[in-house]
């Protein structure tokens, strides 16, 4: 009998999946009515810019199983390194893509691997280490993928009978601990970081797994960002879901300064507030947020999450990927909240629809909010980067690349006095440096329009993701000079620097190389917002090119070194400097 209940339950689920589906299919031919498309102007298709380019070169084996290499290793220095650069740089992202006989589907899936260049004196070492998840003990022990990650959905152990087989079905699929994104920093201690709930402290010295640490034994959320946000008063921010009874909430959670030596990782860990998504059984994605002075940004775009989806993926037989959805006829809604009382601003402010990963800056001026981040207009581009499409060659992947939505810089201005007294449809934006449009709809809404960082120049390098700035001095202050990457293939293939207030930028590139997100390293004493230098990890698919370090000068954008490696090194996506 509970077996019949089991499986009643779980035919409800899924016929309601289908009538979603379904539904989702006629509300958007309703949309396209002629007669009834300007009551949905969302619906009405935006232009999406794409590249028509040929003759990518296929970056295939930066996404292949690279082998660790435990001990520092010495490694070439050309040029010159700074005397004063003393830390480490630690980068993070996958470099095992199977175990045994089965392979991951996605980018996203690989087993974490730790990268740590060590910088003193003007020398350079290098290692690498295997992040030793309980995901990737238990994949290696069985010589099988056992957990699900993104893109790939682990099958039932072979090794149970047929009712085991068929019951693991039904089961909710357990949360990865793969932290396989970025290093985030508590209360000093540096730690390994996906978008799980599960967070692992890492030794800088040896990269060796310290502790696994589990958000939901100290707060109410089912995960965080892998891009937290560090307060000059010691307290770290962070954003993350929760799920109830009464469906999914976003919480902003704050993580105070360390009190003791013997406390928690995550001890006092604090909910500042919740955030109601417009559909709560279909939340937003988001891998990042912005942070002011004061408040809190957050950006709830089409991108959704369909819950229902999630918890039935093993019944349907689908990854996790599955469950995410681009839905375009929907506006971007963007909520603010006092990051200091909790308190939300009790207006939305309305945009196109547009996708995001990454926050670049935020900043208070004048009664507004300038907030500045990396947007495309489409938001399918989490499916396309899957390993099958990575490893492409020739037209294939000249196809895949000519499909990408290119990701380019914007601005909005929103304004935080707004009552009834506001003027409607007249733009609200008196900064005089910025030429965004925000405006007080007839209906209240408050609607955005983005200003452009960049001018059409930017367009000929594919655009520009893995954004930074000299975060320690610029970070919630109005700031003149962005870092990121160009992404004239597959893969970001040059580094540019932007001059925000003039739009201009220059780049560094080298044929047959690929960089990773600069990293900057402000010069000792500095006084100038761009005094200091750029470290990025270059990578080449070609076995008879050297992996190496990268330092540039900030101010001019020139080469001062590199530092060359004498092993393989995958793509990866986020890392941090440790200053000694």
């Amino acid at each position: 009998m509970d077996i019949l209940l089991v499986m009643g339950k779980i035919f409800l689920q899924f016929f309601w999946i289908i009538m979603d589906d379904f539904m989702n299919v006629i509300s958007t031919a309703w949309r396209d009515l002629p007669g009834l498309r300007q009551l949905f102007p969302n619906a009405k298709k935006e232009p999406i810019y794409y590249s028509r380019k040929k003759g990518r070169e296929s970056v295939a084996s930066l996404f292949m199983t690279v082998e660790e290499t435990p001990e520092p290793i010495p490694v070439k220095v050309k040029g010159e390194i700074p005397k004063w650069l003393r830390g480490k740089l630690l980068r993070n992202g996958p470099g095992k893509f199977e175990f045994g006989n089965d392979m991951y589907n996605h980018w996203f899936d690989g087993m974490a691997l730790m990268h740590q260049f060590r910088i003193e004196d003007g020398n350079v070492t290098y290692m690498s280490k295997f992040l030793r998840s309980e995901t990737y003990q238990t994949n290696t022990a069985n010589n099988r993928i056992m957990v699900s990650e993104f893109g790939t959905l682990a099958m039932p152990d072979p090794c149970k009978n047929i009712f085991a087989r068929f019951m693991s079905k039904f089961e909710i699929p357990k949360a990865s601990d793969n932290g396989n994104v970025n290093f985030a920093r508590y209360k000093g201690d540096y730690y390994a970081t996906t978008e799980t709930n599960f967070i692992h402290k890492v030794d800088l010295n040896t990269l060796d797994t310290i502790e696994k640490v589990d958000w939901t034994k100290f707060i109410a959320v089912n995960g965080a960002t892998a891009h937290p946000h560090y307060d000059p008063d010691g307290t770290t921010y962070n954003m993350g879901n929760s799920y109830g009874k009464n469906g999914t909430a976003y919480n902003i959670i704050a993580v105070p300064q360390q009190k003791s030596d013997d406390e928690e990782t995550l001890e006092d860990a604090r909910v500042v507030c919740q955030i109601t998504p417009g559909n709560s059984m279909k939340p937003s994605y988001y891998h990042s947020f912005g942070i002011s002075e004061n408040y809190v940004v957050f950006v709830e775009q089409p991108l959704k999450i369909n819950v229902l989806k999630i918890l039935t993926s093993k019944f349907r037989g689908e990854s996790l990927s599955c469950a995410f959805n681009w839905e375009p006829e929907l506006n971007t809604v963007i909520h603010v909240a006092n990051k200091h009382s909790g308190e939300i601003v009790p207006f939305k402010y309305y945009s196109k629809a547009f996708s995001t990963f990454h926050h670049i800056n935020a900043f208070e001026d004048d009664g507004f909010i300038v907030l500045d981040l990396c947007g495309l207009d489409n938001g399918d581009i989490m499916n396309k980067i899957n390993l099958q499409n990575l490893r492409q060659s020739g037209e294939a992947l000249d196809e895949v690349y000519n499909t990408l939505p290119k990701s380019l810089p914007r601005r909005f201005v929103l304004p935080l006095n707004i009552n009834s007294n506001t003027p409607i449809n007249q733009n609200l934006n008196t900064l005089t440096y910025s030429n965004a449009v925000v405006f007080r709809t007839a209906d209240g809404k408050i609607w955005c329009e983005f200003e452009d960082l960049h001018d059409d120049d930017l367009l000929d390098e594919g655009g520009m993701e893995f954004p930074q700035i000299n975060y320690a001095k610029y970070n919630m202050k109005k700031y003149k000079f962005l870092y990121g990457c160009g992404i004239n293939n597959i893969m970001v293939d040059s580094l540019i620097k932007m001059d925000v207030e003039t739009k201009k930028f220059k780049m560094w590139k080298e044929k047959g190389y690929y960089p990773s997100e600069p990293v900057f390293v402000p010069s000792p004493d500095s006084a100038d917002e761009d005094d200091g230098i750029i470290l990025s990890v270059v990578v080449s698919p070609n076995q008879n090119k050297s992996s190496f370090l990268l330092i540039l000068d900030a101010r001019t954008f020139t080469e001062i070194g590199r530092a060359e490696v004498a092993v393989r090194i995958p793509s990866g996506f986020h890392g941090v400097f440790a200053a000694k």
